[in-house]
């Protein structure tokens, strides 16, 4: 079993208030939901205004599609222009 992360970081320059994070992060989860087979949660800076942290993993068997997938994945988010990416992560490994 092949096991794929992705840490995404974001820096929302517009915004001003939770609330409009919120609504970008709810639109940025809601998107790669509907469109990947992925987990997806926000993982960290709940309270900072500025930033979001997102993860996501998936589960498969070949490690080169799992990375296509992840890298598909990052490349759609960064297509989206919701917020800047400020740094990202992949790891893949076997279980």
């Amino acid at each position: 079993m092949v096991v794929g992360t992705l840490k995404i970081e974001f820096y929302l320059t517009d915004n001003h208030s939770l609330k409009g994070k919120r609504k970008v992060v709810r639109s940025m989860v809601d998107k790669v939901k509907s469109r990947f087979n992925v987990a997806i949660a926000e993982i960290g800076s709940n309270d900072k205004w500025q930033r979001i942290e997102i993860g996501i993993t998936t589960v498969g068997n070949d490690r080169r599609h799992i990375d296509s997938s992840l890298n598909h994945i990052l490349s759609f988010l960064e297509s989206q222009y919701l917020a800047r990416i400020v740094d990202c992560h992949i790891e893949i490994f076997n279980v």
